[in-house]
């Protein structure tokens, strides 16, 4: 369907002009701008075609946006119906949302001064994603069920995708051999780590969901991409971050800086704190089998899941090595910041 059908939906007497966006893994994104000068962000769903998905995420951002964030987050428009997203209606089953837009630029996690900001952030929207209350439960299950979260994954079946690699991936028997020693060591963990606090978090904050200023490349202007927020393990969000700055750019400095900006907001306790490193491998687990399920499915090429492959043992490897200076940057920071501070859990 054309996009300037989509957009007509919303605003019949207005004209839009559409250009490319900046489209992640998952979704298809584009710039709308009208003839007022007014610029909108117009997602093309990808990753699902789950209605409740999209409500709950849309119900999130909207009762986000009423709260005095520091930053903007994506606010979902209404059509003229009340309706904040609407059937693409070409055979596929997809869905289209149009968003609020917010000028800026992607940030530079290695850098410290960045980093900082960034766990400041993520610290903030923390805590008032604590004490939103959604309309309907969450339609993803936390990422420690990763069996449960890609049903087209179950155990036996990343198991033996590991342990016997089709022919486009037997160059790679090392990288998934590392892959499956992780999750057999995540699994061997999963009773303590249901016991840890849960709350709303976002569950996927990295560089390309975060917006910095025009002016000031610093300072966080926006987060973005809510699509797999969930009720999940509190201290996933601050690992879920980590694990990027370190299993990509591998500097510890800007680790130490996303740290110190995140504990200064929301610190963790210290049972939180002593599983991090392993919740940090967990989102690379996670991001994993969430592209072998896209890869089972025909949904990517064997190409998409071979470059994921690469980059999740290429973390586990940094995580592995990392490990001893991250788990003394997390108690020493935290526990300097938490002095004073008492958080109730919410499981």
């Amino acid at each position: 369907m054309p996009f300037a059908a989509l957009l007509y939906r919303y605003d019949p007497a207005t004209r839009w002009t559409v250009s490319e966006g900046e489209s992640g893994w998952n979704n298809t994104t584009r710039i709308a701008e009208n003839d007022r000068g007014d610029k909108r962000v117009l997602r093309i769903y990808e990753t699902h075609k789950d209605a409740d998905k999209i409500a709950f995420e849309h119900d999130v951002l909207l009762k986000l946006s009423e709260r005095a964030l520091p930053f903007a987050v994506p606010r979902p428009l209404a059509l003229p119906d009340g309706a904040t997203f609407t059937a693409l209606g070409d055979g596929t089953g997809r869905y289209a949302a149009l968003f609020t837009y917010t000028a800026g630029v992607r940030p530079d996690g290695s850098e410290p001064a960045v980093a900082a900001s960034i766990g400041e952030a993520v610290g903030r929207l923390s805590l008032a994603l604590r004490t939103l209350q959604p309309a309907a439960a969450p339609a993803y299950l936390p990422c420690y069920e990763l069996e449960r979260t890609h049903p087209s994954c179950p155990g036996h079946v990343i198991a033996a995708f590991c342990e016997a690699p089709q022919a486009a991936f037997l160059d790679l028997k090392d990288e998934l051999r590392l892959i499956s020693d992780a999750m057999r060591a995540f699994q061997a963990a999963l009773k303590t780590v249901r016991t840890l606090p849960h709350q709303l978090v976002h569950g996927d904050i990295n560089d390309s969901n975060l917006l910095v200023g025009m002016h000031d490349r610093t300072q966080i202007a926006a987060i973005l991409d809510f699509e797999f927020c969930t009720m999940e393990l509190r201290a996933m969000e601050p690992a879920v971050t980590l694990a990027g700055l370190i299993g990509e750019a591998g500097s510890l400095e800007a680790a130490a800086s996303f740290l110190s900006g995140f504990g200064s907001i929301a610190p963790l306790s210290e049972e939180e704190i002593d599983a991090l490193p392993l919740l940090m491998r967990l989102r690379r687990l996670d991001v994993f089998v969430h592209f072998l399920g896209r890869y089972l499915s025909e949904v990517d090429s064997a190409d998409v899941l071979r470059q994921q492959t690469k980059e999740t043992a290429a973390g586990l490897t940094l995580l592995d090595r990392h490990e001893a200076a991250v788990r003394s940057m997390c108690k020493e920071t935290m526990t300097k910041k938490a002095s004073g501070k008492r958080w109730q859990s919410h499981k």
